[in-house]
């Protein structure tokens, strides 16, 4: 084999790689309605906590497990893979909880004002949505973008 063959060969090969990366990018985005149930999820179970009662937020703990597991499962159905949410992501979504929820939690065990738990699981309801919709759209265009 010449090295013009082996150059050759070796374009063709990342052709095909970027050719799998674009393909992949055309699958991964989840549909629209995923990121409002993962805000909605949040949010039931942040409220629940406005209630003040285990006999409230024992079952929308339930609920919100069960409805992560499904949001789970429909997405490795629809795309046929799971991607992770890399750690820069994490952190900021650690730090949005805490600076929203921490006073949140002190208003209302502290000073009796459960309403802000509302407020809270609202907020970080839609932040957790819009996050994970801004964070895939990156990643495809990443995955888009030439190597």
């Amino acid at each position: 084999m010449t090295a013009a063959d082996r150059q050759r060969a070796a374009a063709d090969q990342l052709a095909g790689l970027q050719a799998d990366r674009e393909a992949l990018a055309d699958r991964i985005l989840q549909p629209w309605w995923y990121d409002v149930a993962l805000g909605l999820l949040l949010f039931g179970f942040l409220a629940s906590y406005a209630f003040d009662s285990p006999w409230v937020t024992v079952p929308a703990f339930v609920l919100f497990a069960a409805g992560l597991g499904a949001l789970v499962a429909a997405y490795r159905r629809i795309t046929g893979v799971w991607i992770g949410t890399p750690t820069r992501a994490m952190v900021l979504w650690g730090g949005i909880v805490l600076v929203v929820l921490v006073p949140a939690l002190v208003l209302a065990e502290a000073y009796d004002q459960r309403w802000a738990m509302v407020v809270a699981g609202a907020v970080l309801g839609v932040t957790v949505g819009v996050l994970s919709r801004v964070w895939m759209r990156a990643y495809v265009a990443e995955l888009r973008s030439p190597r």
